[in-house]
């Protein structure tokens, strides 16, 4: 039984790449757009970085996470409604971010080739 568990999960994250320990899935990439849906696990941090092109990002369910400046190293919590959307210039620097909740959550970013 639990290997029949175990085979269901792998088959079930076939269609996940894992970033930064979280699970992110290509949902549609063409020329000019690549679409992205990332969910962030609670206490999970997704790393910093920087951004490779401007992005529109979607939060699909309420969310609090905790953004760690990449610069100054500064510790704030942000708070996020299902359907906000936000904005990334392309070379902005991306902070570590870590969900603050119990459950997941989940954005789709569009980024913009």
């Amino acid at each position: 039984m639990e290997n029949s568990r175990l085979l269901i999960l792998a088959a079930f994250m076939g269609g996940w790449l894992l970033s930064a320990a979280l699970p992110v899935k290509t949902v549609l990439e063409n020329r000019k757009v690549k679409v992205v849906e990332t969910t962030y696990l609670p206490g999970v941090p997704r790393e910093s970085g920087v951004r490779e092109t401007d992005q529109v990002i979607i939060f699909l369910e309420d969310c609090a996470y905790e953004r760690k400046d990449p610069v100054t190293g500064e510790l704030t919590i942000r708070k996020r409604k299902a359907g906000e959307v936000i904005w990334h210039d392309k070379g902005e620097a991306a902070p570590q971010l870590t969900n603050q909740g119990k459950l997941p959550y989940r954005t789709v970013t569009v980024e913009l080739k």
